[in-house]
């Protein structure tokens, strides 16, 4: 009879290393995201590069499709295990590139880099949990995962913030970039000895047709975000040509009926691109509203983002604990609910110019909405995979994700350029905004419901 000291756990001997070291490349990777929503006012103004401050962004996201294609197939094809280490060496150098930079130009070429390191390593953590951990385990990995940035959330603003602000912002990336190395090298130490599987032999011309799409994609969503320098006349035609290029494009990177949101994995993918760039799109403006707006310092800017982080983080150990119980549907009707009153809040704070404290409490129902949502469209789309198709699946995910938000950062960026940063500016990105989560709505209440294992 099974005992509680043999119950299986993501924290047992066998195991604890590999988690370790993964929870923390996720977890310096929330710093990342963090710092750079935090300084990049500041950084945009340091480099002269105000029009450009969008495609700082949506640049990375766009080019991290690219990694996840790659390390997706790889995985499929090798394992995960030369995918993550490849992925994590461009996101350390992509690091470096960036706070080492003295244009915005070299900016921006280093955080390419880095989006084509850290689209990777998300997928290729992805298919480790789903070789390494049984499948009872993955909805506790993916909590793990989301808990990550529970410190991050208490210091990383802040101290990004305040790094920009009486040192230098270079740091905000250079000491993400040692601290990451030292990760790497306590899981790549660990994983030597694991076995991860070989993979499975892939159709080289489909492979080579997939990456093909995603340069297309990743081109096309960085033009969106550079229209942002040309006349309006011109520059909105060309951005929403581009959106119709990147639809066409990102198809075959997707599971078949995700854009019509067909019942299934295509809707817990399509739901995942619109629920991330509703989030992400607006938390990109939220520091730029409250110094533009309201005369935040970049640390006090960094510190609003913290109660949110925190509501992520807790909410996404609730969906560990009950998500079975609580079902696809109740949790997409509290989470879009919970996205829906932030971003009216947000709204109302930058068209009205209410008290930023609406801004600063309201966000946090986004950070609970979103941590209830991502660990449970995790844990189904590898509920819906099979060992010949996690790759794909996986790097799915992350593709609707990083497409999504890039995109939608990006023509945000252009309707602030367009309007000159002016508070109708913010209104139109955060109503924008208000419009995707309620789309949202419908792919979410088409989840279906996947062979979940019940944590036992």
């Amino acid at each position: 009879m099974t005992t509680p000291q043999t119950v299986p756990s993501i924290w047992d001997r066998e195991r604890l290393w590999v988690t370790a070291g993964a929870v923390a490349l996720i977890f310096l990777a929330a710093i990342e995201a963090l710092a750079v929503t935090t300084v990049m006012p500041i950084v945009s103004d340091a480099l002269d590069g105000r029009a450009l401050y969008a495609v700082a962004f949506a640049g990375t996201l766009a080019t991290s499709v690219i990694g996840m294609v790659a390390a997706g197939a790889w995985s499929d094809a090798r394992g995960p295990r030369g995918a993550l280490y490849l992925a994590v060496s461009l996101f350390i150098a992509g690091l470096l590139l960036s706070g080492l930079a003295f244009s915005m130009d070299q900016f921006l070429i280093g955080r390419l880099v880095q989006g084509l390191g850290a689209g990777g390593q998300t997928v290729a953590l992805y298919v480790v949990v789903a070789r390494l951990y049984p499948p009872h385990l993955h909805g506790r990995v993916f909590a793990a995962f989301a808990a990550a940035w529970v410190v991050p959330s208490m210091i990383g603003p802040f101290l990004a913030g305040a790094v920009a602000e009486y040192l230098d912002w270079r740091w905000a990336f250079l000491g993400v970039a040692v601290l990451t190395a030292v990760a790497f090298l306590m899981i790549t130490v660990r994983l030597r000895g694991v076995d991860l599987g070989h993979g499975e032999p892939q159709d080289r011309r489909a492979l080579v047709v997939r990456l093909v799409l995603a340069v297309v994609v990743a081109v096309f969503a960085v033009l969106i975000g550079f229209t942002a320098e040309l006349d309006v006349r011109l520059a909105w035609p060309m951005a929403l040509g581009a959106v119709v290029v990147i639809a066409v494009a990102v198809l075959p990177l997707l599971p078949r009926r995700t854009l019509r949101a067909g019942r299934g994995l295509p809707s817990v993918v399509l739901m995942r691109g619109i629920a991330a760039g509703a989030f992400f799109a607006s938390e990109a403006y939220i520091p730029y509203l409250l110094m533009e707006r309201f005369g935040f310092t970049a640390t006090w800017a960094g510190i609003a983002l913290m109660l949110a982080a925190f509501a992520w983080a807790g909410a996404s150990q609730l969906q560990g604990r009950f998500g079975e119980r609580l079902g696809n549907t109740r949790i997409t009707l509290i989470s879009l609910s919970l996205l829906l009153i932030a971003v009216v809040c947000v709204l109302v704070a930058a068209v009205w110019g209410v008290s930023p404290l609406l801004v600063v409490v309201g966000w946090a129902f986004a950070g609970g909405g979103m941590g209830l949502l991502y660990p449970r469209l995790t844990v189904l789309t590898l509920a819906y995979s099979n060992d010949g198709n996690q790759g794909f699946n996986s790097s799915a995910l992350s593709i609707s994700d990083s497409t999504g938000s890039a995109v939608v950062i990006a023509l945000a960026g252009l309707a602030v350029a367009s309007l000159g940063g002016e508070a109708d500016a913010f209104g139109v990105v955060f109503a924008f905004c208000l419009g995707l989560v309620l789309l949202a709505f419908v792919p979410g209440l088409r989840l279906g419901h996947a062979a979940e294992s019940t944590p036992r």
